[in-house]
């Protein structure tokens, strides 16, 4: 575990980013008072893309989706 200031990481981010991603544990200091952990993070899955059509024929969009909305519904969400 590595005890670093913010200014020291705020001129050096790119190697203390790289030292966290081999596997080291940084410290966060302000006024040598730790302020936060820094860390990697075991064992994360990738993140993917959400699939095209994934809720594909649960819901149908109405014909008149873009309409303008009536009056009356602009009214109560405008407190008229």
């Amino acid at each position: 575990m590595i005890r670093v200031s913010v200014e020291e990481i705020a001129s050096n981010l790119i190697r203390y980013i790289r030292r966290v991603e081999e596997g080291e544990t940084l410290i966060l200091l302000r006024s040598d008072r730790p302020i936060a952990e820094l860390r990697p993070i075991k064992n994360q899955a990738p993140l993917s893309k959400r699939p095209f059509g994934l809720c594909a024929g649960e819901f149908i969009v109405p014909d008149d989706f873009d309409e303008p909305l009536p009056e009356e519904v602009l009214a109560d969400f405008e407190g008229r």
